[in-house]
This record gives C-alpha cells, sequence and structure tokens, in this order.
C-alpha cells in the first residue's frame, strides 16, 4: 500500500516586492517561485504518494515521476516542490502550464499519453521527513542541507530549486525568470521551522490572483453563450459565498463554455438545470439576476485588484482553470488585503 502524505503544504503571504533579508528574525534567502502544481511528495521505500496543495491525490496523474522517484530517491523521505512541465519556446525552454493542466484526465490511456508526450518533472524545495526521521521542526536552513544531500545529482526528473541570500540577485531573478515562465520569488526565514498549513514564506508575484469556485453562470445579454461566470469562497464556517463574477470573453469562448459547464450544472429529477438569483443592485433594478446553478466542483485562478468587503470590487479576469485545487480549499484566507493606512494621511 502506497504511503499517504498526512503534512498539509507551508503556504506563504503576498508581499508586493521582494523583502530586505533583514526584515524577518533570523534572515531570508530566496527562491525562484515556480509556476505549476504544489506536489507532497511521501516515498516509503517501496511506494510513492503525491499529494496536493488542496489534498487532492495526484499521483495516478504522473506515473513517469512515480517511476522515477521509485528508482532514483535513495531511502525513504517526504518531499515538498513544485511539478512542472516544459516546453521548447524562442529563446529557449520555458514553463508550459497548459501541458500541465492536461495531465489530470480521468482516462488511464490518456495519462499514459501524456505521460509520454509531456512529461513533468518534480523542483523540490523542501525535505519533511527523511529515513522516517521528521524535519518539520529543524530550521530551514537545517532542511535545505539535508535536501542538497539528497537531492543534488539524482538526476532530470527531479531538480533541486536554486537559492540565494543576496537580495539583489532575488530582484533579478524576479524580472528576468519571467521569461522563463516563472511568476515571481519565494523569500524564506532561515530560521522558521516547517509550519504547515500556515503562512510563513513570503512571495512577491508579478500579479494579484486567487483560486477561486464557479457556482454559477448567467447568459449572455445576446441570449447565447455564457455572459459571465458567478465565484465563490469559502468562509471560516464552510459557507460558500458568492464573491462576484468572471466576464469578458469573445464570441467563440462564450460558446465553448456552454459545452465546458454542462457536466457540472445543478439539476433536478427530471434533468433541468436549476436557476437561482443573485442580489438586485438598486443602481439597476431593471437587470436580469438570474443564472444557472453549477455544482461547486471547478476551480478557477482570477486576477484582481481589490476585495471590498466580502466582494471583489470590480469583475475579475480569468486566467486559468486550476484541476489541481480542491474547492473546498478556495478560501478568504489566501487573498491579499491592504494594509490599514489613514486617509487623512492620502489627503493631506
Amino acid at each position: 500500500m502506497a504511503p499517504e502524505p498526512t503534512v498539509a503544504p507551508m503556504l506563504a503571504k503576498a508581499v508586493p516586492s521582494v523583502p530586505d533579508p533583514d526584515s524577518v528574525p533570523g534572515g531570508l534567502v530566496y527562491e525562484p517561485k515556480w509556476d505549476g502544481f504544489r506536489g507532497i511528495v511521501a516515498f516509503d521505500g517501496e511506494h510513492v504518494e503525491i499529494g496536493s496543495r488542496g489534498a487532492k491525490p495526484l499521483t495516478r496523474y504522473f506515473p513517469e515521476l512515480v517511476e522515477a522517484f521509485t528508482r532514483l530517491l535513495p531511502e525513504p523521505c517526504v518531499l515538498d516542490g513544485e511539478i512542472v512541465v516544459s516546453a521548447e519556446a524562442s529563446g529557449g525552454a520555458k514553463l508550459d502550464w497548459e501541458a500541465l493542466t492536461q495531465r489530470i484526465h480521468p482516462a488511464a490511456s490518456r495519462v499514459e499519453l501524456l505521460a509520454r508526450e509531456t512529461p513533468a518533472m518534480f523542483v523540490a524545495f523542501d525535505l519533511l521527513e527523511l529515513g522516517g526521521r521528521s524535519l518539520v521542526d529543524e530550521p530551514f536552513s537545517v532542511r535545505r542541507a539535508a535536501l542538497e544531500t539528497l537531492v543534488e545529482g539524482l538526476g532530470h526528473p527531479i531538480h533541486i530549486t536554486r537559492i540565494t541570500d543576496d537580495v539583489d540577485l532575488a530582484r533579478r531573478w524576479f524580472t528576468e525568470f519571467e521569461g522563463a515562465g516563472l511568476d515571481g520569488v519565494m523569500a524564506k526565514p532561515l530560521a522558521a521551522p516547517y509550519s504547515p498549513g500556515k503562512r510563513v514564506m513570503l512571495k512577491a508575484k508579478h500579479r494579484r490572483t486567487a483560486d477561486v469556485v464557479a457556482i454559477g453562470y448567467r447568459v449572455h445579454t445576446s441570449g447565447s453563450g455564457v455572459g459571465s461566470i458567478l465565484l465563490g469562497l469559502y468562509d471560516e464556517d464552510g459557507q460558500l459565498r458568492n464573491v462576484g463574477g468572471v466576464s469578458a470573453f469573445s464570441d467563440a469562448r462564450r460558446q465553448q463554455l456552454v459545452d465546458e459547464l454542462a457536466p457540472h450544472v445543478e439539476r433536478d429529477e427530471a434533468g433541468a438545470a436549476l436557476t437561482g438569483e443573485t442580489d438586485r443592485s438598486r443602481f439597476a433594478s431593471s437587470k436580469d439576476v438570474s443564472f444557472v446553478r453549477l455544482r461547486p466542483e471547478l476551480v478557477m485562478e482570477v486576477r484582481y485588484d481589490q476585495l471590498e468587503g466580502l466582494r471583489f470590487r470590480h469583475t475579475v479576469q480569468f486566467e486559468r482553470w486550476r484541476p489541481d485545487r480542491e474547492p473546498h480549499s478556495c478560501t478568504f484566507a489566501q487573498l491579499d488585503r491592504p494594509v490599514a493606512y489613514d486617509l487623512a494621511d492620502v489627503l493631506d
């Protein structure tokens, strides 16, 4: 029986820029921020299990990685890292998010084909257990040294992420590595233990994003296609709250979305689609607020600017689907909230 990753991944808090190394007691070190599927890899010496950030098992989707871990890892361990797929592009290889998302497929035959056509690699950046001994209470400096001893030299497709204590170099990475498909820089406290589920690390990203649940859609005003998709986030009580919508789809995309969303539409016993209504704005009292209800199964990543109360202030922009995320992992806690600032200081 394969081992189960029992450790929830440590998370990161968004910061507006790459922080200075002395901004955290004990200092910071920096890593590139990889744009892939977070993976917690548990290897017991014979079997491998890969868990995602949202606790969704990923093992069956990446048989080539399972084979590589089993063949290359010298002893039982639990690794934290990122599953990525690369593709050739002008100027060299870069991360290929679309190819990666295609790897999440229900058909075993398709999974095997894609494992050959678009093989993934694993970029390790933390070591949580080694030889049956937990390292989560050790400072990151100790975990990183042990990770280097374990992983360096194993060879493709298992890699170890670069690291530096030079903040100027990290800021160069932030700009330069975007061209390779990476999406920012991570800053990690050297003295910190591994804190499952807590936002101990810091991340400087090229954009502000959130993972949200698709909870319904409105038909376009033309009467054909999807005009907008309603979005939800789970609050502290586990309630799914409507937080806004995403729109601005092309004519062709609106029609495609009807077919993509059809399997997730809520239906009554007779098979008819269930509908609902959102709150009516007093500024547009005649507007149609009805929508087709979706089962809370699909997760998407969206770009947004600010949150006002429990809703996005403006219509957000669709970034990509996130098949690696579980809907219940999409909570308000992930959102970047501005630090309080006195309006008087703005007006002064």
